[in-house]
C-alpha cells in the first residue's frame, strides 16, 4: 500500500477519499439540473461569480418546473429568468432578489415585485439559520487543490453561507475561476454534484472616461482622506475621481465589499499597502470582485488578498475596528435634509447597493473614521439637465436615513451634515447643488418650512466654490485651514465676531459694535467669490471647526479696486495669518481682473501698515477725515 493510501486510511478511515468522490460526483449540466424538483428554493451564485452554464441549463428546462423560487442578489441576467417569470405569471418560477435600493430605472422597474430589501451583513444568517431554507445552491468554484478544497473565487459574499446551508450543492468547476485566499473554500466532500465547464467569467470593464465633475469630486476627496486610512469603495463610486483623489496618498488599507480594477491599480502603484489598518493588517479584505480579467488574474493565489463572507466584511462592528475607516459610496439622489437614494445602474447592477448602510455606520464608529457620499449635482437627460438634489425624497426608497449621513461631496464642494439642524442642512446641500437649481431649491425649502422666510441666498446662488484657494498649514503644531467662506459658515463667522476683544472690534468696525446680526453675517458668507470674497481661517474638525480669522474683500466698481478688512482672534495674532490672507486675496482679485487693493484703518494701526508693505507692490498712504487709506496697484511694483 502506498504512503498516500496509508495516510488516507488514517485520516479518513470511514470516509471516501475526496478524489474518488470528485469523480463519482461529476455529471453533465443537464443531469445536475434534473436533481432540482418543483416547488424548491434555488440559490444562484452572485455577481460575477454566477455559474452561467448551470443557469442557462436551468432556464432551458424551466418549462418542466413549477413553483421554483430563485434566490439571488440583484444581478445582471445573463439568461433572463425574469422573462420566464413574466411569461408564466410566476407559475414556473418566481424570483427573490436581495437588494436594498431604488429600482426606478427601466432595467429594474419591472422586477420590483421580486425585491427583498436587506442589508448585506444580514443575508448570510438568513440562510444559515434556515429562516429562509435553501433546497439547492448553484455555485461556481475554482478547481480543487491537492487537498480537495475548491475556492469560491470572486464571489464569497452570501454564496458561502448558501453553500453551507443548502440541502443540495451543485458546483460548476471552472478553470478560469481564480483561487482566492481567505474564508472562501468549500471541500469536495461538502458538494453533492460537480459540473466541469470552462467559460469566461462575467466582467465589468472599468470606464476610461474622466468627466470634469468627477475630476472636481476627486480633488475634494483628496482633502478628506488622510494617509493611513482604511478604505471601502462602492461600485461606481465615481471610480476615476476616486483614483485621482487617492493617487498621492500613502499607507492606505482596504476593507471593502468589492474589489475593483481601480483598487488593484492603487495597490500596484504602492498607494495601498495595508500596513496601518489596525485590523487584518497586510491584507486587502473583501467579499467579492467585480472587474476585468486582469483583476481576476491579480486575485489568483495572491497572499495579500483575503475574501470573507458578507456577515464579516459588512459587519459594522468589524468595520469600526479599523483605523481611520473611510467609506466612499455614490448616492443617486439626495434631498435637502440629507436623505439618500441609491440605485443600481448599468455599472452597479451586480449585487446592487445593499452594503452602503453597513459601511456608513461602521466607518463613523471607527477611530478617526468618516463616511463620504459622492453625488453628481445634476444629470443630463433627454429633457435637459435634472438636479440630483431635490427638496424631498417622495415615492422612492431611502437607503441611508439622514441621521446617518456625514460628509457629502459634489463637484461644487464638500459639506458635513452631522449634528446640523434642518436649516443648516438645507443651506449646506444647496451650496453643493448645481447653480442652475439653487434658487429653485431655496424657494421650495422656504415653502416647506425648512428655512426661515427671511433668508436670502444672495450672490451664492450662482457661485462656484474656488477650491484652489484652500490651504492647510501647520502653525505652532496646529493645523490651520484657510479657505473661502461658504453659506454654511454664517453662524461660525458670527461667533468669531462676538469673541473678539473690544479693541479688535474697534479696529475692524471703527466703533464699539456689540451686535452682529444674522443678515449682516449672511452678507459675508453668501458671496460670489469674484466681486465679493471672504476668506476664513479655521481650526478643528471639518464641519465643526472654529473660525479664528476672517479676511473680507469687496470690489469698488468705480475704482475697479477691492477693499479689504481683517480680524483675527487674540491668541492667533502675530502668527502671520494676516499676511497669508492678504497674499491670497491679492492673487485672487488680480486673477479676476481687478486692478488693486485698498484698506481703511486708523493711523495708529501699525500692524495693518506693516501688513500691506509685505506685498510686492508700491503702497500709497493717504489720509481722509482722520483715517488712513492704504492702497496698491497690481501693475505698480515696489
Amino acid at each position: 500500500m502506498s504512503l498516500t493510501a496509508q495516510l488516507r486510511n488514517v485520516i479518513m478511515p470511514n470516509s471516501q477519499y475526496w478524489a474518488d468522490a470528485y469523480l463519482e460526483k461529476r455529471v453533465s449540466p443537464g443531469e445536475a439540473i434534473k436533481k432540482i424538483r418543483s416547488g424548491q428554493r434555488v440559490f444562484i451564485g452572485s455577481a460575477c461569480g454566477e455559474p452561467q452554464k448551470l443557469v442557462q441549463t436551468l432556464t432551458q428546462n424551466a418549462k418542466y418546473f413549477s413553483g421554483l423560487e430563485i434566490v439571488r442578489l440583484l444581478g445582471s441576467e445573463t439568461t433572463s429568468l425574469t422573462e420566464i417569470a413574466d411569461k408564466t405569471m410566476d407559475t414556473s418560477l418566481n424570483i427573490r432578489s436581495i437588494y436594498l435600493g431604488s429600482a426606478k430605472s427601466e432595467l429594474f422597474a419591472k422586477q420590483q415585485r421580486f425585491i427583498t430589501p436587506m442589508n448585506m451583513s444580514d443575508v448570510p444568517s438568513l440562510f444559515l439559520t434556515r429562516k429562509l431554507p435553501l433546497n439547492v445552491a448553484l455555485i461556481q468554484v475554482a478547481p480543487t487543490d491537492d487537498f480537495g478544497w475548491m475556492s469560491l473565487g470572486i464571489s464569497v459574499d452570501v454564496t458561502l453561507a448558501a453553500a453551507r446551508s443548502a440541502d443540495i450543492v451543485i458546483a460548476q468547476v471552472n478553470p478560469l475561476m481564480p483561487r482566492v485566499m481567505g474564508q472562501s473554500f468549500i471541500h469536495v466532500n461538502d458538494v453533492d454534484l460537480i459540473v466541469e465547464h470552462k467559460e469566461e467569467l462575467l466582467s465589468v470593464l472599468p470606464s476610461k472616461e474622466t468627466s470634469y465633475p468627477a475630476q472636481r469630486i476627486g480633488r475634494h476627496i483628496a482633502k478628506l482622506i488622510e494617509d493611513g486610512s482604511t478604505l471601502q469603495i462602492g461600485l461606481d463610486a465615481a471610480s476615476q475621481a476616486t483614483v485621482q483623489g487617492l493617487s498621492d496618498k500613502n499607507d492606505l488599507g482596504v476593507h471593502s465589499q468589492f474589489l475593483t480594477d481601480d483598487i488593484m491599480h492603487l495597490y500596484a502603484r504602492g498607494n495601498i499597502n495595508n500596513h496601518k489598518k489596525g485590523f487584518n493588517e497586510g491584507k486587502m479584505v473583501a467579499s467579492m470582485a467585480i472587474g476585468s480579467k486582469d483583476l481576476y488574474e491579480f486575485l489568483n493565489d495572491n497572499p495579500a488578498i483575503d475574501f470573507h463572507p458578507s456577515n464579516y466584511v459588512n459587519d459594522p462592528f468589524v468595520i469600526a475596528q479599523h483605523n481611520r475607516m473611510v467609506s466612499m459610496n455614490v448616492a443617486r439622489t439626495m434631498d435637502l435634509t440629507g436623505q439618500v437614494c441609491a440605485e443600481a445602474s448599468a455599472a452597479t447592477r451586480f449585487a446592487g447597493v445593499s452594503g452602503i448602510p453597513d459601511f456608513v455606520r461602521g466607518a463613523r464608529k471607527s477611530p478617526g473614521g468618516k463616511s463620504i457620499l459622492m453625488l453628481f449635482s445634476a444629470t443630463q437627460t433627454e429633457n435637459g439637465l435634472k438636479s440630483n438634489i431635490v427638496p424631498q425624497l417622495i415615492d422612492t426608497v431611502v437607503v441611508v436615513p439622514r441621521g446617518d449621513v456625514h460628509h457629502v461631496v459634489s463637484e461644487y464642494g464638500v459639506v458635513n451634515l452631522f449634528g446640523k439642524s434642518i436649516q443648516e442642512r438645507v443651506v449646506a446641500m444647496i451650496t453643493i447643488a448645481h447653480p442652475q437649481f439653487r434658487e429653485e431649491l431655496f424657494a421650495k425649502a422656504k415653502e416647506l418650512g425648512f428655512i426661515g422666510s427671511e433668508r436670502n441666498l444672495g450672490e451664492a446662488a450662482k457661485a462656484v466654490y474656488p477650491v484652489q484657494l484652500e490651504q492647510t498649514i501647520p502653525i505652532d503644531g496646529e493645523e490651520i485651514t484657510i479657505r473661502p467662506a461658504k453659506p454654511v459658515d454664517e453662524r461660525r463667522i458670527q461667533e468669531h465676531y462676538y469673541s473678539l476683544e473690544k479693541e479688535d472690534v474697534l479696529t475692524r468696525f471703527f466703533c464699539q459694535k456689540t451686535v452682529f446680526g444674522r443678515p449682516e453675517m449672511e452678507s459675508r458668507s453668501n458671496v460670489d467669490y469674484i466681486n465679493d470674497l471672504t476668506l476664513i481661517a479655521i481650526v478643528g474638525e471639518f464641519g465643526f471647526g472654529k473660525v479664528i480669522g476672517i479676511a473680507e474683500s469687496m470690489k469698488i466698481d468705480d475704482l475697479n479696486m477691492t477693499e479689504v478688512a481683517f480680524s483675527i482672534t487674540k491668541e492667533y495674532q502675530g502668527k502671520r495669518l494676516g499676511a497669508l490672507f492678504l497674499q491670497k486675496i491679492a492673487a485672487a482679485t488680480r486673477a479676476n481682473g481687478i486692478s488693486g487693493l485698498l484698506a481703511y484703518t486708523f493711523p495708529s494701526n501699525k500692524a495693518m501698515i506693516a501688513l500691506f508693505k509685505t506685498l510686492p507692490y508700491k503702497v500709497i498712504t493717504q489720509y481722509e477725515d482722520g483715517d488712513l487709506i492704504l492702497s496698491c496697484k497690481f501693475d505698480e511694483m515696489a
